[in-house]
């Protein structure tokens, strides 16, 4: 018998071009873009241990969980970093970047990640992009949280590195990732002798296999689900158009944040300046006393296809989570999420409105 998701003909050459051909119109770029098949940690760690080694300088701006860990395997290269760290319920500003490179002029690589989906925020990439280009260092950005979520433009903004991932905003798969790679980028990874070749990590294996060998023979079986994955989700995203797709997640997220205000029960933006809130998700403190967690778990008990999630590590007693990745991004999600979650609210004694809470949702909904 045969079965549609496991006899499937391999994935060729050409059918593999298209797909990346069809990222780089995702993401407005002329720069190489390779897909890597792994979760984006894969491409992230690769551009890191490609572009830093010893005698390199980083600067590693933390907003969140991602780049505490981007910051490690910069100092495992070898490379002096210097970690800007914002408070997680914030966003870093571009002053900030550009003092920070203005009192390390060494600093010759910078990691940032666009939108924390741990923590809901965002932070400001054109202008960031602006101070890194004038100072000369390579741009690494992580914009696997907001690629369909909100604008994101890495040939305009200078991102050397621009890696996504398919499973938020996009709505696919954790298993396939992609990177966009500027020429001088290159140029670093061929310089650096301890960058990773002949391995998983390696994106040099890409360009020197894949890219100069006219993309004619891949380096090795692609993974066809995850593969044919991705495209439906660039051909959905296509067919409503990007710009829709950001506005429906800016909408839902924008809703999501009224709402909650509405419902009161002592739920409060996580983010304290909705301009620093991402789109892609929407995080809320608890009030104090009210583990966040046994609240989600009490408003997944009622319903499980809510995406609501508990904050990670030592967030997990004080945060709650809407997420709006993908088609969770519409009104009714948004609903339904704030009655469960107003709903178990009352089991701790809470009072909530539901109908103010419903009402700021329909009122924000068409001006968002």
């Amino acid at each position: 018998m045969t079965h549609p998701l496991l006899d499937l003909a391999p994935l060729t050459a050409a059918h593999f071009a298209a797909i990346e051909r069809r990222v780089a119109s995702l993401l407005s770029t002329e720069q190489d873009v390779v897909i890597t098949q792994g979760e984006a940690l894969l491409p992230l760690e690769g551009c890191i241990r490609a572009g830093a080694r010893p005698g390199s300088a980083a600067l590693n701006v933390v907003t969140g969980p991602y780049g505490q860990t981007f910051g490690n395997w910069l100092r495992d290269c070898g490379a002096a970093v210097f970690d800007l760290t914002v408070p997680f319920d914030t966003a870093v500003t571009a002053e900030q970047v550009a003092r920070a490179l203005d009192e390390h002029p060494e600093i010759d690589f910078v990691s940032l990640v666009h939108a924390e989906a741990a923590t809901g925020n965002t932070n400001p990439v054109a202008q960031i992009g602006e101070a890194v280009r004038s100072h000369g260092a390579l741009f690494m950005l992580d914009a696997v949280a907001s690629v369909g979520a909100e604008p994101l433009l890495p040939d305009a903004w200078g991102v050397d590195l621009c890696v996504i991932g398919a499973q938020k905003a996009m709505g696919g798969p954790a298993g396939v990732s992609a990177v966009s790679v500027s020429e001088r980028a290159w140029e670093r990874f061929a310089a650096n002798p301890a960058a990773p070749r002949r391995s998983y990590l390696s994106l040099l294996d890409w360009k020197e296999r894949w890219i100069d060998g006219g993309r004619k023979a891949l380096l090795h079986a692609p993974a066809q689900l995850e593969m044919l994955a991705l495209e439906a989700c660039l051909e959905r995203i296509e067919a409503e158009g990007l710009g829709a797709v950001e506005a429906r997640h800016r909408a839902a997220a924008t809703a999501a944040r009224a709402g909650a205000l509405a419902l009161g029960g002592g739920l409060a933006p996580y983010v304290h300046v909705a301009r620093e809130a991402a789109p892609v998700a929407t995080t809320l403190r608890t009030p104090e006393g009210v583990d966040a967690s046994v609240v989600v778990a009490k408003a997944l008990a009622a319903d499980p296809s809510l995406p609501l999630i508990a904050g990670g590590g030592p967030l997990s007693k004080e945060m709650i989570r809407v997420n709006h990745y993908g088609v969770d991004a519409r009104r009714g999600v948004v609903e339904s999420s704030l009655a469960a979650l107003g709903a178990a609210l009352t089991e701790t004694g809470a009072r909530v409105d539901f109908e103010a809470a419903r009402k700021a949702v329909a009122e924000t909904w068409p001006n968002a």
